[in-house]
């Protein structure tokens, strides 16, 4: 319980920018992220994401999370520009993936940007610390570089454990803004003590696969928590809610943004409408956090319990 309490007040601080839609989170570079993002990997890996990006766009979803890894970049940006959204008001992500011989960081991303038919990203990801051993120091170096030369706006990482951070924060002129992880209930206690880590040095954690308890783990002991909390809010607000949405408030909560994605239009419109639900109590967070804690379940990057 002590260990709760203390989790939670180590996100009190997070501040999320609400004045207007959608809802942004700061960085640590003075720069802001948007708390709902729409990725074009694990259901979109692969496959051509035009369409589904751009349905995105249309109803709300700004922050498009992408990777080299995905094989998709190219259609990631005719989504983006069949979408006629202006790129000022778009936030772009994506991720390197393994170096190819005798190329540079630099020239993954040149590559990147010109499938994604765009002069620059707003976030730069190392996506697996696992694909650049012993080289995660000097690939950061040019991801700094990446930085001052404007090919990308924000630089973070992706997958990373302490160790990982530890490694590139020995030689960082720059923090990374960010670690994207994989972030749900059945992860809260293997993930905590990296999120401690990463508050003490203002990197916000983003997180992927955050619907697993509903969608890879059903049946586990959250269960009964979302559905009470999701009748509290229909009650409350009048409106239908998910159980979906009560894991996202969950995030949004502790100061965490969503990356998910989906092919269905009312499932995007259901993550957007997210962002106007009024938050979870503390009570409500501690007992998610809690009921998670009874279970470990992580569906990506297993490698990260070893």
């Amino acid at each position: 319980m002590a260990a709760l309490v203390a989790f939670r007040r180590l996100f009190s601080t997070t501040t999320i920018s609400r004045a207007m839609a959608p809802l942004t989170i700061p960085l640590n570079d003075g720069k802001h992220i948007p708390w709902l993002g729409f990725g074009t990997g694990t259901a979109l890996y692969g496959k051509d994401a035009a369409n589904s990006v751009r349905v995105a766009i249309e109803n709300g979803i700004i922050h498009l999370d992408g990777a080299q890894l995905y094989g998709n970049e190219d259609s990631l940006g005719e989504g983006i520009a069949s979408s006629g959204k202006p790129r000022s008001e778009l936030f772009v992500t994506t991720k390197l993936g393994k170096v190819p011989e005798g190329k540079t960081v630099r020239d993954t991303l040149v590559e990147s940007l010109k499938k994604l038919r765009l002069d620059y990203v707003d976030l730069f990801l190392i996506h697996m610390p696992i694909h650049h051993e012993g080289k995660l120091k000097s690939v950061w170096k040019e991801f700094e570089e990446l930085q001052k030369e404007g090919l990308t706006k924000s630089i973070g990482v992706s997958n990373f454990r302490i160790k990982d951070l530890e490694e590139v924060l020995e030689v960082a002129t720059v923090v990374p803004a960010v670690n994207q992880v994989e972030y749900h209930p059945y992860v809260y206690k293997a993930t905590k003590p990296l999120l401690d880590f990463q508050k003490k040095h203002n990197i916000v954690a983003t997180s992927y696969g955050g619907l697993t308890p509903i969608v890879r783990h059903k049946g586990g002991p959250v269960d009964p928590i979302l559905a009470s909390i999701r009748e509290r809010l229909e009650k409350e607000t009048g409106k239908k809610v998910s159980e979906g949405q009560v894991l996202g408030l969950w995030l949004r909560k502790q100061g965490v943004p969503e990356i998910t994605t989906s092919s269905k239009a009312e499932r995007v419109k259901e993550y957007v409408a997210t962002q106007a639900l009024p938050d979870l109590t503390p009570e409500e967070v501690e007992a998610i956090s809690e009921a998670g804690s009874k279970v470990h379940h992580r569906a990506f990057c297993t490698w990260l319990d070893n």
